[in-house]
């Protein structure tokens, strides 16, 4: 299980690169679709069993991704319930081109991933696609909420919902706007393990992450636990067996 939340981490780091640079060909991918459409992107790689949708995430530089992560007004999901509009409409601008290639690898396994708007869009995209087509498994890391409760209990695809400890993007929007989060929490705590964790020890464990940043001069721990490099360092099971030691 680590493997493959490691895997789908380093796609998610990779969907940052361009075509050229980007390594899916180390994750066992042959062949890679780009779809780019007024700031919105995803990845499509494939190889002969497995079909995987990789979504962009924010990119501070991109104005179309700023806005998308500023627009919360809920707008309704095209499945049950409400959803983020600017989260809505990044998926929107490339979903049709989506569908006409994955129409062609049908027949393979299936699987969506993300960061940061990506990890929102890789939502809402699943929630789409899983009425037609079987999604294997939903990997997110540092997703925001994505959608209102209706819309969350409507997904049935298994989700891996990755969070670094003060991880900023995972708290908003907020609870109380109606926005609900999806998927079993994997939680890496201030010391990069992932551990099984109530919510009083996470509590705590959040709250020793902000002093530490804060006796390091780090004003923004929430924006460091965001860094996808992180998510891939932490989750990698060769770092896990030497923490272990």
């Amino acid at each position: 299980m680590r493997e493959q939340i490691n895997k789908f981490a380093k796609a998610s780091m990779y969907a940052y690169m361009n075509k050229q640079d980007a390594p899916f060909s180390e994750l066992g991918y042959t062949e890679i679709k780009y779809f780019d459409m007024d700031g919105a992107q995803c990845y499509a790689v494939s190889n002969d069993k497995e079909y995987a949708l990789v979504f962009r995430g924010t990119e501070p530089s991109e104005i179309s991704d700023v806005l998308a992560d500023l627009n919360a007004i809920p707008r309704g999901a095209m499945t049950k319930g409400w959803v983020h509009s600017g989260f809505r409409n990044e998926l929107d601008k490339i979903w049709d081109a989506i569908l006409q290639h994955h129409s062609d690898h049908k027949k393979k396994k299936l699987y969506i991933c993300g960061h940061s708007l990506g990890a929102a869009m890789a939502t809402i995209a699943t929630s789409r696609i899983e009425e037609s087509t079987k999604v294997e498994h939903l990997y997110t890391y540092g997703s925001p909420r994505v959608g209102t409760r209706k819309f969350v209990k409507n997904i049935t695809t298994p989700h891996t919902r990755v969070v670094n400890n003060n991880d900023i993007v995972t708290t908003v929007p907020l609870f109380f706007m109606g926005y609900k989060h999806h998927g079993d929490l994997t939680y890496i705590n201030y010391f990069g393990h992932i551990r099984k964790m109530s919510l009083w020890q996470i509590v705590k464990d959040k709250w020793r992450g902000r002093w530490r940043a804060f006796k390091k001069g780090q004003p923004f721990d929430g924006a460091y636990d965001h860094g996808m490099a992180y998510y891939v360092k932490y989750t990698d099971p060769v770092y896990a067996e030497g923490i272990n030691k």
